[in-house]
Parts: C-alpha cells; sequence; structure tokens
C-alpha cells in the first residue's frame, strides 16, 4: 500500500488514462515524459498505474519514453550528495559496475522512469550516464546509436525524437526536468569538459574518460517560462489528476532555447 492514503483526487488507470487524452495525448503519436507520481493525487497502482495509463492514451501504434539516467555512474572526485573520502576515488573508479542497458538502474530520476526501464519490450540507449528507454514500435529506432561521448546531442535519442516529431509531456514536472532543452546546449559553442564512467568494451570493462560540451539545467525554469509566452500556440497546458501538465512539440522547444541560451545564460559551465 502507498505510505501515505487518502491524500487525493484518487487516480486510477482509467482515470488518468481519460485526462491524458483530455489534454490531447493523441493515439499513435511519440512521446516524451517528464513525471511526478506524487503531483497526481493518489494513483491506485502508482507508477504502474500510470505507466499502463500512458501506454493506453498512446495505444499499439504509439511510443513512450523517459529519460532513464544514471548519474551514479560517473567521476567521484564530482560527487557533491553526498561527496565521498579522496582516498576512496581510485578504488570506486576501478570497481565501479560497468553500464548495462539491461541492469543498471535509474538514479535520481523517480520512480517512472525505473518502471518503464523494466516495462516488457523495453529499449535503453547506450550512454552509461544519460540513456532514454522506450516501449512501443519506435522504441529501437529512437535510441540506437547513442555515443558515449555525447551525452545529450545529435547522437542522442533528444535529436531522434525531433525528428520524429515528438512531443514532450511535462506531468507534474517543471520545465528545470525538460531534457529536451540540452540539445539546443550542444548546437551552441560552449566549452568542453572532461566526463568519465565505467564501460564495457570488447577488451572488457573500462573507467573511460571523453571530453564533450558543458550542459547544465541552470534557468531552465525560466526558459521554459519564457518559452510559453513567446510562443503560446505551441504549449497546451492541461491537467491530469491534481499534476497542472504542459504539453508541446521536441522541436519548438529545442529551437527556441537555442536563441535563447545564447542571449540569457552566456558561458554557463556545470
Amino acid at each position: 500500500m502507498p505510505e501515505t492514503p487518502g491524500t487525493g483526487p484518487l487516480c486510477t488507470r482509467e482515470s488518468i488514462a481519460s485526462d491524458l487524452r483530455g489534454i490531447g495525448i493523441r493515439p499513435g503519436e511519440t512521446l516524451l515524459v517528464h513525471t511526478s507520481l506524487s503531483a497526481l493525487g493518489w494513483v491506485c497502482g502508482g507508477a504502474e498505474a500510470l505507466v499502463q495509463a500512458l501506454l493506453d492514451a498512446l495505444g499499439d501504434d504509439g511510443t513512450l519514453v523517459v529519460p532513464a539516467h544514471s548519474g551514479g555512474n560517473s567521476d567521484p572526485s564530482e560527487w557533491g550528495s553526498p561527496p565521498v573520502p579522496e582516498s576512496w576515488w581510485p578504488t570506486i573508479r576501478a570497481t565501479m559496475p560497468a553500464y548495462d542497458p539491461r541492469t543498471s538502474p535509474t538514479r535520481g530520476m523517480g520512480v517512472v522512469p525505473e518502471t518503464v526501464r523494466n516495462w516488457p519490450g523495453a529499449v535503453r540507449s547506450a550512454h552509461p550516464q544519460t540513456s532514454f528507454a522506450a516501449v512501443g514500435p519506435r522504441a529501437a529506432e529512437l535510441t540506437a546509436g547513442h555515443r558515449v561521448d555525447d551525452r545529450l546531442g545529435e547522437s542522442s535519442p533528444l535529436a531522434r525524437l525531433e525528428e520524429a516529431g515528438a512531443r514532450v509531456l511535462l506531468l507534474g514536472a517543471g520545465y528545470d526536468s525538460c531534457t529536451a532543452f540540452h540539445l539546443a546546449e550542444y548546437r551552441i559553442p560552449s566549452p568542453l569538459v572532461e566526463n568519465s564512467f565505467a564501460v564495457m568494451t570488447p577488451e572488457g570493462r573500462k573507467w573511460l574518460t571523453v571530453r564533450e560540451p558543458a550542459i547544465s539545467e541552470e534557468r531552465f525554469d525560466e526558459l521554459g517560462a519564457a518559452f510559453e509566452a513567446a510562443r503560446p500556440a505551441s504549449v497546451s497546458p492541461g491537467r491530469v489528476g491534481a499534476a497542472a501538465t504542459r504539453l508541446f512539440p521536441l522541436a519548438d522547444a529545442v529551437a527556441f532555447a537555442g536563441t535563447w541560451l545564447p542571449e540569457h545564460r552566456p558561458g554557463v559551465v556545470h
């Protein structure tokens, strides 16, 4: 049973699917979803019911995509929540389990992405830190070819989603969770940073360091508000259960971010 029953509204698989259709989710579309399960109210069946409802609304021809990031597979020198003693760093680098799309858990993403990555038929992309998981007929196509030196750029599922005409649903989540904005970051000249993780290679497990553009969620909430104000026709607000929603074309958000970020957030490095 949920830990805090009785805090409503009461949401079921059927009521959530009905609300999703009501806000404009279309059968057969491709949808990138960011969720806060607790924002909906009391969900009978929890994350499982929510995922079922999303798949119900999308239908057999639709594809559900979620971020399935595993940020714990990273250099311990960068950890701050919590940090670990510097004397531990060499051992962590030597023993961190290599990323495996079948078994590596998500971290900091919430229960819904973890549920999706374990869903029957789910396909997950290959990046050891910023993977995406997908369920549906386009899952393999959208997650293929995600290079280890390209977290959220042109080889990532974000670019494939843009090409596919996907929409983004913020379901109880804010614009600070909108990973699509990172694709715009990759298209703006920015400093390169080192990024390290454990991967599996033909020669076995390896601790790998690559150089790629810096990324940051700083001011994404402001970016989202500016996007809504500048392009109100692109963003459809709504409600599912008690959760506020925003539904918009991924390509529109990326295009707007590509002009807003250089002006309002120049030189940000994460």
